[in-house]
C-alpha cells in the first residue's frame, strides 16, 4: 500500500522523463539565482563599491534593454529550436555573471549587468515552447511545478549566499558570484539530455503575430500591474517594516520565509483548480481582492505594539501569498491557452513584457505610494489590484475571441527537424 507521502510526491515530480530534465535545470538555476537576489546588490555596493544610487539606475537600465530581447529571442526559439536557442542565452547568463568581478566602475557594471538580465529575459522566453513540448497534456501545470522548484532553489541559494554575507569580505562574494555563474552555466548543461523540438514554421500573416494581437497586448499589460505584487514582499514590506512599525527586524526573514513555503507548498494545488480561461479569469479577479486585504492588513500596522504589528504583517503575507499563488496559477493558463502553438516562444516573450515592465517600474510606485505617502497609499495600491483584477475577465474573453477568430491558419511543418 502506497504511503501518503509516497502518493503526495507521485502527484509533484514529472511523469516524463524531458520533464524531469527541465526540473533538474531549473532547480539547478534557481540556487544561483538564489544567491544573486539575495546579494548580488550587496556585491556591487560592497565589493565593486559602486554607490546604491548607480546601482539602481543601471539596474533600471539592465531591466528596460532586456524587454525586448524576449520577445525577438522567443522568436528565435519558435523558429530555430528552442533547445539550443535557451542553452545558448543560459551560457551567455553565466558568462555575463561571471563578469561581475571585473566590474569596478558604472560604466562596466551596466555592460555587464545588462548582459546578464537581458539574458535571463531571453531564457524565460525560449524556454516556454519547451514547457510546452515537454510539460504534459497540462503544460500550465509544470509550469506551476517549476515554480514550486524555483521557491525550493532559490531558498536554498539564499541560505549559501547568507554566509559570504555574514563573511563580508571581497573574497567571500567573490566565490559567490563564481558559484553562481558555475550553477548557471551547469544548468545549460542539463538541456543536452533533453530531446530537440523541431523548428515551426510561422503561419500566415504578419511575421511579429503577438505583437499585432492587441487583446493579448491588453491581457499582458494587466498582468504587468498585477505583477507589482512581487515587490510587495521584497521591497514595501520591508521598507514598511523599519520605518512605519513596531515590529522587530528580523521579522523580514520570517515574511520571507512565510511567502516562500508557502508557494512552494501550494502552487501546484492552485494551479490545478485554475484548467480553463473562465477558471483563470476567476482567479486573477480572488488574486486582486486578496491583495486589496493584504495592503489593508498591512496599513493597519503602523502606531500598534510591537507584537500587534508582527501578528498583522504575518497574516497580512498570508493572505497577499494566496493572492500570489492564484495569480501566478492564471497567468500561466491564460498566457499559455492564448499563445499559438507555432508561436509560444514569442507569445510568452511578449507576456513577459508585463512583468518585466513591473519590475522596472514596481519599486519605485510602491516607495513613493506605500512608503512617502503612509497608510493612505496602501488603500491606493490595495483598489489597484483589485480593479485590475477583475478588468482581467474583460480582457481574457477579447483574447479568447480574437484567438478563436485565428484559429483556422495552421502553422506549416518544418522542413527538417532540429539537429
Amino acid at each position: 500500500m502506497t504511503s501518503a507521502p509516497a502518493r503526495v510526491a507521485h502527484r509533484l515530480i514529472p511523469q516524463s522523463g524531458p520533464g524531469r530534465v527541465l526540473a533538474a535545470s531549473n532547480l539547478v538555476f534557481t540556487l544561483g539565482s538564489g544567491m544573486y537576489l539575495t546579494a548580488g546588490v550587496l556585491y556591487f555596493t560592497e565589493v565593486a563599491h559602486l554607490p546604491a544610487g548607480q546601482v539602481g539606475l543601471g539596474l533600471m537600465v539592465a531591466g528596460l534593454i532586456s524587454l525586448a530581447l524576449g520577445i525577438m529571442v522567443g522568436h528565435l526559439a519558435d523558429r530555430h529550436g528552442a533547445r539550443g536557442v535557451y542553452a545558448s542565452a543560459l551560457l551567455i547568463q553565466a558568462a555575463a555573471t561571471a563578469g561581475f568581478v571585473v566590474a569596478d566602475d558604472f560604466w562596466s557594471f551596466v555592460a555587464v549587468v545588462s548582459a546578464a538580465t537581458g539574458a535571463k529575459a531571453a531564457g524565460v522566453a525560449a524556454r516556454s515552447p519547451l514547457i510546452r513540448q515537454h510539460g504534459g497534456d497540462r503544460p500550465q501545470q509544470f509550469r506551476a511545478y517549476l515554480r514550486a522548484v524555483t521557491n525550493v532553489g532559490v531558498s536554498v541559494g539564499a541560505l549559501l549566499a547568507g554566509s559570504a554575507v555574514q563573511a563580508g569580505t571581497a573574497t567571500a562574494y567573490d566565490l559567490m558570484v563564481w558559484a553562481t555563474a558555475a550553477l548557471t552555466a551547469a544548468s545549460a548543461v542539463f538541456l543536452a539530455f533533453l530531446p530537440p523540438i523541431s523548428p515551426v514554421r510561422a503561419a500566415a500573416g504578419p511575421r511579429w503575430i503577438a505583437l499585432h494581437d492587441r487583446p493579448y497586448l491588453l491581457l499582458t499589460m494587466l498582468d504587468g500591474v498585477m505583477a507589482i505584487q512581487f515587490k510587495v514582499l521584497t521591497v514595501a514590506i520591508p521598507l514598511w517594516l523599519v520605518a512605519d512599525t513596531a515590529a522587530p527586524r528580523w521579522l523580514i526573514s520570517a515574511t520571507m520565509l512565510t511567502g516562500t513555503l508557502m508557494v512552494i507548498a501550494f502552487q501546484v494545488r492552485a494551479s490545478r483548480s485554475v484548467t480553463s480561461l473562465p477558471s483563470g479569469a476567476a482567479a486573477y479577479r480572488r488574486a486582486g481582492f486578496a491583495f486589496l486585504a493584504a495592503c489593508a492588513l498591512i496599513s493597519l500596522t503602523a502606531g500598534i505594539p510591537g507584537w500587534a504589528a508582527a501578528a498583522l504583517l504575518i497574516t497580512a503575507v498570508v493572505v497577499h501569498t494566496v493572492g500570489e499563488v492564484w495569480h501566478a496559477a492564471a497567468g500561466f493558463e491564460v498566457s499559455f491557452v492564448l499563445a499559438p502553438e507555432h508561436a509560444t516562444g514569442q507569445y510568452l516573450g511578449v507576456f513577459g513584457l508585463g512583468a518585466g515592465l513591473a519590475e522596472a517600474f514596481g519599486p519605485g510606485l510602491l516607495i513613493w505610494l506605500c512608503i512617502e505617502w503612509g497608510r493612505p497609499g496602501w488603500y491606493v495600491v490595495g483598489a489597484m489590484f483589485a480593479l485590475t483584477g477583475t478588468a482581467v475577465q474583460i480582457a481574457v474573453r477579447h483574447a479568447h475571441d480574437n484567438a478563436l477568430r485565428h484559429a483556422s491558419r495552421p502553422a506549416e511543418p518544418a522542413p527538417r527537424p532540429a539537429r
